[in-house]
Formats: C-alpha cells, sequence, structure tokens
C-alpha cells in the first residue's frame, strides 16, 4: 500500500515538472520584417531587434530581408550585431521576388543561416559613388580591394563561397536562388518562413556551432514602428534639398516682409528638418558650400541690379551643390537631376519674381501716408473759417484754411499737413 502511494506521489511530481519544461521547450523565432534601403535608421531598428532577441531568449532570429542596399556605415553596423549575437542569426532573402543587393549580400554572408526563397536573386556589390558611377581609379582600387576581402572574409567564416564573394565584389556578379545554392553561396532554399524553420531544425552553424531549435517554433513577426517610418522618409536626399530649399525661400521672404509669420515658420520647420537629415546621411561639404554660394546668389539678386544674371548663378550653383551633396553613399542615396533641375529653376523663377515686384514698388508712386494727401481735392463738411472739417480721401480731417472762409459743400484742395495732423486747404 505504501509503495502504491509512493509511485503515485511520484508520478504526480514528474508529470508536474514536465509540463513547464515541455512548455519551456516550445520554441520561440523573432522574424525582423526588412524591406527598405540600408541606412542610419533601418540600421538602428534591426539592431534593436536582433538585441532584443538575446534580452528575451528566443530560440532564433530571422531577418526576412529585401533591400537594394545602401550605407557601408549603416550594413557594418548590422553585420557586426549579427557576429555579436548570441542567439542564432537567420537572414531569409524573400518573399518570392525578393533582393539582396549590394549592401544586403554583406547582411546575408555574416547570418549563421542563409537562405533564399526559389524566385529570389543577390549579388551586385561593386562600391559606387553618390551618384551611382564609377569612383576615380585610384580610390576606386583601395575600396574594390577592401570590400572584396571583407566579404570574402565573412563568407568563407561560415562555410561559404569565398571566391563568389570576391567577385560580387569587383565584377557585380549576381545569382539566383538556385545558382547560389549549387555554388555554395546560400545555405537553403525555401518557398516560405514555416517552410525554412522546419527545414534547418537541428542543423549546427558555423563557426559558432549554434545549433537550431526552429520546428514548430511561434513566430513573432515585427515591422518598423511608425516613427522609425517616419525618420526614415525624412533621410530621403530628394525630401532633405527640398526641404532646405524651403526653408531659405520662406526665411528670405519673412525678412522682406516681417510680419508675415507663416513663411518664416514653414521656412524655419522646414530648414531644421533638412539639417536633421544632413547630420543623419554622410554629406559632401563641396556640394553643401555650393548650395550656400547659391542662396547667396539669390539673395544678392535683392540687392544688386544684375539683370537676372546673379539668379541665374544661384540656380547653377544649386543644381551642381545638389548632385555633389551627398558622399560617397550607395545609389540609393542621390539627388534626382529632374528634381535639382525642377528646384533650382523654380527658386530662380521666384527670385526673379521676387526682384520685379521690389522694382515696381519702387518706382511706383507714393500710395500712402502724407504725401498722398498733398494735391487731393476734398469737400468741405462743416465751413473752414478758419477751421473746420473736410472730407477727403475718405476720411474727415480737421482743417486750415490760411485765406479766405470756405464754405460747407465747397471743393477744397489739400496743400500741406501741420504736425497737428490739421490739413492746409485752399479753394480748388
Amino acid at each position: 500500500m505504501k509503495s502504491r502511494i509512493l509511485r503515485g506521489v511520484l508520478t504526480a511530481l514528474a508529470s508536474a515538472a514536465l509540463v513547464p519544461a515541455t512548455a519551456a521547450a516550445t520554441p520561440r523565432v523573432l522574424a525582423v520584417e526588412f524591406s527598405n534601403d540600408v541606412n542610419p535608421v533601418t540600421a538602428d531598428y534591426v539592431i534593436d531587434q536582433i538585441e532584443r532577441a538575446n534580452e528575451e531568449r528566443y530560440s532564433a532570429v530571422v531577418i526576412l530581408l529585401d533591400t537594394p542596399g545602401g550605407l557601408a556605415d549603416a550594413m557594418k553596423d548590422i553585420y557586426q550585431a549579427e557576429l555579436a549575437s548570441r542567439v542564432p542569426v537567420l537572414v531569409y532573402v524573400s518573399p518570392e521576388g525578393a533582393r539582396a543587393a549590394s549592401a544586403g549580400v554583406w547582411i546575408g554572408q555574416a547570418a549563421d543561416l542563409l537562405a533564399m526563397a526559389p524566385t529570389s536573386n543577390l549579388g551586385s556589390s561593386t562600391p559606387v559613388s553618390s551618384g551611382g558611377g564609377e569612383i576615380p581609379s585610384d580610390l576606386k582600387r583601395k575600396v574594390v580591394n577592401d570590400a572584396a576581402k571583407s566579404l570574402r572574409a565573412l563568407a568563407e567564416e561560415h562555410g561559404r563561397n569565398g571566391d563568389w564573394a570576391e567577385e560580387a565584389v569587383r565584377k557585380a556578379d549576381n545569382l539566383t536562388a538556385r545558382q547560389a545554392l549549387e555554388m555554395n553561396v546560400i545555405d537553403v532554399i525555401a518557398p516560405s518562413l514555416p517552410a525554412l524553420l522546419e527545414q534547418v531544425d537541428g542543423r549546427t552553424t558555423k563557426p559558432d556551432r549554434k545549433v537550431l531549435q526552429t520546428s514548430g517554433a511561434t513566430i513573432d513577426r515585427v515591422e518598423m514602428s511608425l516613427w522609425k517610418q517616419i525618420l526614415d522618409t525624412l533621410i530621403d536626399p530628394n525630401l532633405i534639398v527640398l526641404l532646405m530649399s524651403l526653408g531659405v525661400l520662406g526665411l528670405t521672404v519673412e525678412l522682406w516682409s516681417p510680419g508675415l509669420i507663416f513663411p518664416g515658420t514653414v521656412g524655419a520647420i522646414s530648414l531644421i528638418v533638412g539639417l536633421f537629415g544632413l547630420q543623419i546621411l554622410p554629406i559632401s561639404w563641396a556640394g553643401l558650400l555650393l548650395m550656400l554660394l547659391a542662396f547667396a546668389f539669390f539673395a544678392a539678386e535683392m540687392f544688386v541690379a544684375s539683370h537676372g544674371a546673379l539668379a541665374l548663378a544661384g540656380s547653377a550653383s544649386f543644381v551642381v551643390g545638389s548632385l555633389m551633396l551627398f558622399d560617397p553613399a550607395g545609389d540609393s542615396y542621390e539627388v534626382s537631376l529632374y528634381v535639382a533641375l525642377g528646384i533650382g529653376t523654380t527658386m530662380a523663377v521666384m527670385t526673379a519674381l521676387m526682384v520685379a515686384k521690389i522694382v515696381q514698388a519702387r518706382r511706383a508712386g507714393v500710395v500712402t501716408g502724407q504725401e498722398q494727401l498733398i494735391g487731393e481735392v476734398g469737400v468741405v463738411r462743416q465751413a473752414v473759417d478758419p477751421v473746420g472739417l473736410v472730407f477727403v480721401h475718405g476720411e474727415l480731417w480737421h482743417a486750415r484754411t490760411t485765406g479766405d472762409p470756405i464754405g460747407a459743400g465747397q471743393a477744397v484742395r489739400v496743400e500741406g499737413l501741420d504736425e497737428a495732423l490739421t490739413l492746409r486747404v485752399a479753394r480748388a
């Protein structure tokens, strides 16, 4: 009897211990949606999620990657976070038709496991200038050699094809998912995230020998917050140039017409937001100085009679400065030629219109004040003998005559204005 009771107690204790163990064994995977350029904002977002996966002890973190590339510094921050992660980091180039180009290849090769959807592609990792063109030969050789060896090191350290990694940099080579798998550039092809997690369960990663436990995992998907999306929008190079031009134009209008408030307010806000974007992205000082010179030309046009020459010079400086503004940062971060031309032309036209208005105002006769009243003809409302009331220019004035009295209803001409705001009038 006692033995049966003892066995029952032991069974109950074992069952109680087994329930939480089984529950704890259910793997959790953090799926990070990353369909964007590689820049400081998106890098901060991805790094935060990798840190979250480590802090909350997820079984793995999967970066769902679809990117045209982006900034080298932001790319480096992301792949260093991948390498430092205690939790296995999987990069899955998805959905169907996605790509991992340029900086995306580094992010993929730094992962513990690199997978692709069947119709995706990766490659084209040759460094380019901010305008998408060729880098000067001497600098290009250094940049390309450094990038090629960096990518080769990442690939070989994770047991992948280092030769192709160099080709992706030196020759902008690009592969489909099938080709990448055959050439040992990636580890797996999977049609969906759940299928990928089932397929790689039990694998041991290189070089850290992390064992993946992903079968039947609970998937927690995460996307960029609204605030991050707003910040990501604000660092668009075309928007930065537009905001800066609006800022300078608004402040210029406010200086010329104090008290309007609206142009100055909008201009100040636009300028501050534009400067925020310049703080985030790497800029070329030559481009920035050309843009400042353009604004100086536009302002000088209002003071110097150049007949439009300064406005034209400002427009040309603005276009060239805009195209040079961002330091070699990848083809995703350049100002569109059409945007630069459009803004430069608009600012030149608006400056010319403002100058025309100023000239017109200077040439026009006086329309307000004492000078306007002199010579005006009014009607006597109360006899001026020698002081009375005169209705002139829509207003009723005290008036004084130095000659004969003038009766009510008669026409008078204003000849002057006394310090006491009394008109001097004579019979018209």
